[in-house]
């Protein structure tokens, strides 16, 4: 292994690896480099399924990475619809937070990601199309229908790294919003509403997965997130892939204008 780093160090021009007491860690370059590798690798791998496809050596599969509104809501209708029209398809469904979801597709583990982006640009290294808006709901359980008719109330929001939209749009609202409680499960979140504990924000795709009794629920003007599937190469995908892309572009119109 050591002759081989060596190699790789001499081909590169940088040092990939260091000594760390007994050990080895890699270098910034060459955490780059096994980045880069392992996507090399999971492409191979997809390429080398998707010629066995086309050989006739099996009838396709298609692996999807998506959050969990995404995947409660609409994949279900795209799956049925699957099932129908491409039965001979192997469909694999994978819960994952957008962050994680692109990770798997650059690393060839999936071979399509659902996620959702705010104001924080295209993803790099992939290939996307736009699905939908989003739009998102304040949720309470008493009158005021505006974010800053709660400026003085308690407010229920996500992780540290997930509560930056709420926080911005409060912000804009006039106000910053005092987090009383801290949850990234819709239904913690909207027990603590329809309790009378605080208010909070929530996408519409996952208001549509669950809702409360006694929670109402107001659509936040100009709150809102995109909703993209995300796939690697040029184009055409895949068959399996583009079966999948659309019966789930099938399953938004089904399920959005319901």
């Amino acid at each position: 292994m050591s002759h081989h780093l060596a190699r790789l160090e001499a081909e590169t021009g940088v040092r990939l690896v260091r000594r760390d007491g007994r050990g080895i860690k890699l270098t910034p370059e060459g955490a780059i480099l096994a980045q880069r590798a392992a996507e090399i690798v999971g492409r191979l791998d997809a390429a080398s399924e998707e010629l066995s496809t086309l050989a006739g050596r099996n009838r396709g599969r298609v692996r999807v990475a998506g959050f969990q509104s995404a995947l409660s809501v609409l994949a279900p209708v795209a799956a049925v619809s699957m099932v129908h029209l491409h039965p001979g398809i192997d469909l694999r469904l994978i819960e994952a937070h957008p962050n994680v979801a692109l990770r798997l597709l650059r690393e060839g583990e999936v071979d399509c990601a659902v996620i959702f982006r705010y104001d924080d640009g295209e993803p790099e290294g992939v290939r996307t199309r736009y699905l939908f808006d989003d739009p998102m709901y304040l949720l309470s359980n008493r009158e005021g229908d505006r974010l800053a008719d709660h400026r003085d109330s308690p407010w229920i929001a996500g992780c540290e790294h997930c509560r930056k939209e709420l926080l911005e749009a409060c912000r804009v609202a006039g106000f910053d919003p005092r987090i009383a409680y801290t949850s990234d499960d819709i239904i913690v979140e909207q027990a603590l509403v329809a309790a009378g504990l605080g208010v909070t924000t929530i996408p519409g795709l996952a208001l549509r997965s669950h809702r409360a009794a006694g929670v109402e629920a107001t659509e936040v003007p100009e709150f809102r997130r995109r909703i993209l599937l995300a796939t690697l190469g040029s184009p055409p995908d895949p068959s399996a892939t583009a079966a999948f892309i659309a019966a789930f572009q099938d399953a938004i119109e089904q399920t959005m204008e319901a």
